[in-house]
């Protein structure tokens, strides 16, 4: 009997490969279950793993075989109940051959669900596929790049800090096999000649032949000696180089209403749509800068502890948070360098003819800066004028201004799929 033992190195990830197949085969189970899990999570367990529950019946696999052919009539060994043209009567619905958790029964049997857990990193992907940040361009391609270290060959000088041991021996090991070859079969036929010499006897020796030999083998056995086992001319370098790498630099900036109108109940859904945002651009974009800030009646520039964690409130005055964010990209984000991106969350109330003002800075100096505009409006009731204002703006920059309503959890996750599964041109 033959044992074959797996000594692969990767002893945890054997199956990672069969493992991706199971997630690509069951796709659309998987997201359906990732999909309502959002709406039931609280945010602090947003970015953790999840159970997957396959029915049985979407297990089973397609299967050929060749039939019999013909006509067949065949009464098996071992029956007692029937005989040839005897009707068996279908099984009664309902009963048996579930496992669904159903009522108490006794008779049948079946098969549970398949569960299974994907892991955090499997629940992000699932999560955030198919998702970007509309209309990404990099900008000053000429002047604003990142360069990357990269491997580029093999090469004979380099830095002693890039010296490729394996490649070094390697050729050291070829170069004193190929220099001792031709001297190795030398040094053998001198041996047997001399030895040959040797064992005649006295009288017969030919003392000159024997000096001869023994003067041609010293000579060859010091020059194998000095043959180095590591020469300059072996040594090899990693060759690596600079490539450059045009770097596209994006900023979101989340600007949420934190008033008095926005109780905890739709401050916790605003959080978790913000969050969603956050984990997004951190997997996704790794040079996105994202910019905080928070608004009732004045707009405050804030980290992200504070962002989500602060308790403070107030009146409600929209039009601070826009001019504040104008400021910021004045003096820092110029849009002829950066790709801006803004996503906003409010339930609507805004104080009486500030809507208007929002409206005018939208359209006269945000708007023809940014690259996509998304307003998230948390509220159960009819809109009010800031909604109608922004409609007129949506309606103004339609390529890059989108709007949606949230009215409860379960909005949160399909709305976000909305704002950024959508392809802009502008």
């Amino acid at each position: 009997m033959s044992y074959i033992v797996d000594r692969r190195l990767n002893g945890k990830k054997k199956s990672t490969i069969n493992r991706q197949r199971f997630l690509s085969r069951y796709r659309a189970h998987i997201k359906k279950a990732v999909s309502e899990s959002m709406s039931a999570r609280s945010i602090t367990d947003v970015n953790k793993g999840e159970k997957i529950s396959i029915p049985s019946r979407d297990l089973s696999e397609p299967t050929f075989s060749h039939g019999r052919g013909g006509y067949l009539e065949q009464v098996f060994p071992g029956n007692q109940d029937f005989v040839v043209g005897d009707r068996i009567p279908r099984p009664k619905q309902g009963k048996g051959d579930r496992g669904d958790g159903g009522g108490a029964s006794d008779s049948g049997s079946g098969m549970d669900e398949f569960v299974f857990q994907i892991s955090q990193e499997e629940f992000l992907d699932f999560m955030f596929e198919g998702l970007h940040l509309p209309n990404l361009v990099k900008r000053h391609l000429s002047d604003n790049r990142e360069y990357q270290i990269i491997r580029a060959g093999i090469s004979n000088e380099g830095n002693p800090g890039q010296l490729n041991v394996i490649r070094s021996m390697r050729a050291a090991n070829a170069r004193r096999i190929a220099f001792a070859s031709g001297r190795l079969q030398k040094i053998k036929a001198l041996r047997e000649d001399l030895a040959e010499e040797e064992s005649k006897d006295q009288t017969l020796r030919d003392q000159r032949k024997l000096l001869l030999l023994r003067e041609q083998l010293d000579a060859l056995q010091s020059q194998m000696k000095k043959t180095p086992f590591l020469d300059k001319f072996d040594l090899k370098y990693n060759l690596l180089t600079r490539y450059p790498r045009p770097l596209s630099r994006a900023v979101m900036f989340c600007i949420m209403d934190v008033s008095g109108s926005m109780n905890q109940a739709t401050k916790d859904m605003a959080k978790r749509f913000f969050l969603l945002l956050y984990l997004f651009l951190k997997r996704n974009y790794e040079y996105t800068e994202v910019i905080f800030i928070r608004h009732h009646t004045s707009a405050k520039d804030v980290d992200e502890e504070e962002f989500f964690y602060s308790r403070e409130t107030g009146g409600t005055i929209v039009s601070s948070a826009l001019k504040l964010m104008r400021k910021i990209i004045q003096d820092r984000f110029p849009s002829n360098d950066w790709n801006i991106y803004v996503a906003q969350a409010s339930d609507g109330d805004n104080w009486n003819d500030d809507s208007s003002t929002c409206h005018n800075i939208l359209i006269n100096e945000i708007m023809p800066k940014v690259q996509y505009y998304s307003y998230v409006e948390i509220t159960p009731r009819d809109h009010q004028a800031l909604w109608d204002e922004y409609k007129h703006v949506e309606k103004t920059f339609p390529d890059n201004f989108a709007m949606e309503q949230i009215i409860d959890v379960q909005d949160i996750y399909p709305v976000f799929r909305n704002l950024f599964s959508k392809k802009v041109t502008v």
